[in-house]
């Protein structure tokens, strides 16, 4: 009954006694990493340092991506409505985030290099009348085609490998932290020769601050990992696709 009273007398506090608490949580939290150990110094600095740089690589691929998408977009819809591609080829520069244009330009490239006549002319063709250009090999339009598409993959899953590593390794540095605060805690108590609450809680309260770092840095790192991740399955699927769009053509028009 004495705690049920205390409970109900702390429910009952004014909303100004609550929010004055937050603000002191928030102090106590600083207090506490200033008084903190220099090793647990040391972790929450390296911890920072992941936290800033993923949040800079998450904030770049993000940027990278829509740009990416929206290039696509405009791309393919030129693409389609196009009847050469050398009119393709003209805007491939004002696109050129797209990975698309990147396997267009190593397809169009493969073609011209294949249907280009030789430099003494046709002797296959003595009477000089235009013929109409054929492609000496269409698996190699295809293997340049998977060749681009692995380059423009590499591209898209560039710095992701970061978040990866972010996620898995700051929660164990976080750990490390914890594990040197809770030892250096145990020391304390073994120092004072009380295990009294009030000597107690200031390292341990120390030495999780570690674990919530690592822990700041890890989710976000693990969450826009699978998003990206995802997105450039999309991206390969799209680049597939169009491969075989462009490989269709091309057997089309000059096989």
């Amino acid at each position: 009954m004495r705690t049920l009273g205390v409970l109900a007398l702390v429910l009952q506090a004014p909303g100004g006694a609550a929010s004055q608490g937050a603000v002191g949580s928030t102090t106590d939290i600083v207090e506490l990493v200033v008084r903190s150990s220099p090793v647990i110094k040391v972790v929450l600095l390296f911890l920072a340092l992941f936290s800033v740089a993923s949040w800079a690589v998450i904030l770049f691929k993000l940027w990278s991506f829509r740009r990416a998408e929206k290039h696509t977009t405009v791309f393919l819809d030129v693409f389609r409505k196009s009847s050469k591609f050398s009119e393709v080829q003209a805007v491939c520069r004002t696109l050129g985030d797209s990975p698309l244009v990147g396997i267009f330009q190593t397809g169009y490239a493969e073609l011209n290099g294949q249907l280009r006549p030789p430099a003494g002319g046709n002797p296959g063709n003595p009477s000089g009348v235009a013929t109409r250009p054929t492609l000496k090999s269409l698996p190699a339009v295809d293997r340049a085609l998977l060749r681009a598409t692995a380059v423009e993959l590499t591209k898209l899953e560039r710095r992701l490998p970061f978040l990866a590593t972010t996620a898995s390794i700051t929660p164990f540095i976080g750990l490390f932290g914890t594990v040197w605060g809770i030892m250096a805690a145990f020391q304390n108590i073994g120092q004072v020769g009380s295990t009294n609450l009030a000597v107690v809680a200031p390292g341990i309260a120390e030495a999780l601050i570690a674990t919530a770092a690592g822990l700041f840095a890890a989710i976000p790192a693990v969450y826009f990992y699978n998003a990206f991740t995802n997105r450039v399955k999309l991206f390969a699927t799209e680049m597939d696709d169009f491969s075989l769009e462009f490989l269709n053509i091309a057997e089309k028009n000059f096989t």
